[in-house]
């Protein structure tokens, strides 16, 4: 037995193999480390600040490797922090003609902060691959089940008629403000730069005759946004990497508390394309993947609302508000990203079963149309007297086992009403067809 993959993700089947999972790694946190290092000092070399050959140096020592994770992750505790162990086994890496160069002026928050925008930037890029195949695979189902009709419940009971089309089209609707948020916070993660105390005044000291040039040097590096400010106390960056993470987790969420119900052995109107079995049970074929996306939904406000909490950032630099939020931002990255890869599958694999919600519309022995025939009959009957008939009606359906059409057709003032059609569910789907046509005309 080996305890050495200690970030395998035992138990977290939700993200344990995603993309996501790779890509917050600590070996990828670590890359982030020294890609931020590296790109400083390339950056001050650009801008005068350090001597032709230094950017380089430093680059091929980041990329060579070598750093032992587990160090770093021991040798932190004495700092706080593993970017202050990091910087001493790069310097030494770097070696004595250029070692002076690694680092210099910046911070350990400038590292560190940069760095996570890095592993934001990488893993939102992966979860915005799995959001495409999730609106994709549900513009289809909402194309091919446009009409489909199927009983609409709510407060846990039948209301009236639906159509899975309109209900996949609001699944993909979801997706898709998903999508957009992701996109838009990924596309302003800035570099963090400004030193002890954000001012910039190491750069200065170092000889920059304008050190608020440097940032923007740095980020160019990296693919980032330039800052308008230090931003070590203004967390502004990481308060929106929490609201798009918890949003995409619970629009995810959404889409499996919907399956997670329809999927049911008494309902049975969707199942997962491939449900996983059970231990005990081996007729089980348990919806898998809407589980764990169920769970990601749970957990991701929770951690949101810890990065929330950072927001009020003590002085110039803060003590425990930047270290809190490091564990639940990988956290939330993980959850989202798996999420998405489990509802990339679950949608593209789903089953629908229209026969089984054509069934199930008759559940209520065709009073599932009764707010259309209060319409109908109240023209025919007057309000009153409408009224007073389907409440009469109703009682019966249930107490005689009878379809409310039957009973109707009884009554000799509705002798010229055509009740094929108003009490066929099928035909009280309102806007359905075109409010799914709209939704798909979304891009």
């Amino acid at each position: 037995m080996t305890t050495a993959h200690h970030d395998a993700g035992l138990l977290a089947p939700g993200w344990a193999g995603s993309p996501a999972a790779v890509a917050t790694g600590d070996g990828a946190w670590l890359r982030a480390l020294v890609d931020a290092e590296a790109a400083l000092t390339r950056a001050q070399e650009a801008l005068g600040l350090a001597p032709q050959g230094a950017g380089a140096a430093v680059t091929s020592a980041a990329d060579d490797g070598g750093f032992d994770v587990r160090s770093l992750a021991e040798r932190a505790r004495s700092g706080g922090n593993p970017v202050i162990p990091l910087v001493a086994d790069l310097t030494r890496a770097v070696g004595e003609e250029y070692g002076p160069y690694v680092h210099r002026g910046a911070t350990s928050q400038d590292i560190m902060d940069t760095a996570t925008m890095l592993v934001a930037w990488r893993t939102l890029a992966l979860v915005l691959t799995d959001l495409d195949r999730v609106q994709r695979a549900l513009a289809r189902l909402a194309a091919e089940h446009r009409d489909t009709p199927m009983p609409g419940r709510t407060l846990t009971q039948h209301a009236v008629p639906t159509t899975f089309g309109l209900k996949a089209a609001g699944w993909r609707a979801l997706a898709l403000d998903a999508r957009d948020r992701v996109t838009a916070v990924r596309d302003s993660l800035p570099a963090q730069l400004g030193g002890a105390a954000g001012t910039l005044a190491a750069f200065t000291a170092y000889g920059a005759t304008d050190a608020t040039a440097l940032p923007a040097a740095f980020a160019r590096e990296l693919g980032l946004r330039e800052p308008l400010l230090p931003w070590h106390t203004l967390r502004t960056p990481i308060a929106d990497l929490a609201g798009c993470l918890a949003l995409t987790a619970g629009a995810l969420g959404k889409i499996a508390a919907d399956v997670l119900i329809l999927s049911r052995t008494e309902i049975a109107e969707v199942a997962e394309g491939s449900g996983g079995g059970s231990s005990a049970m081996p007729h089980k074929a348990n919806p898998v993947r809407s589980t764990l996306i169920a769970a990601a939904a749970r957990r991701a406000p929770q951690l949101a609302a810890t990065l929330y909490g950072s927001l009020a950032a003590e002085d110039e630099r803060p003590a425990g508000a930047w270290h809190a939020e490091w564990e639940p931002l990988r956290d939330l990255l993980r959850l989202a990203g798996g999420a998405a890869r489990d509802a990339a599958e679950l949608t593209e694999g789903l089953r629908v079963h229209a026969d089984a919600m054509r069934a199930h519309l008759g559940l209520t022995h065709g009073l599932i149309v009764s707010e259309r025939l209060s319409a109908a009959l109240s023209a025919v009957l007057g309000r009153a007297r409408a009224r007073e008939l389907l409440t009469q009606l109703a009682r019966r359906t249930y107490t005689e086992d009878r379809p409310l059409r039957e009973l109707l057709a009884l009554e000799p003032d509705l002798k010229d009403v055509d009740l094929d059609d108003l009490t066929d569910p099928a035909r009280y789907t309102g806007s359905a067809g075109s409010l799914t046509d709209r939704a798909l005309e979304r891009r």
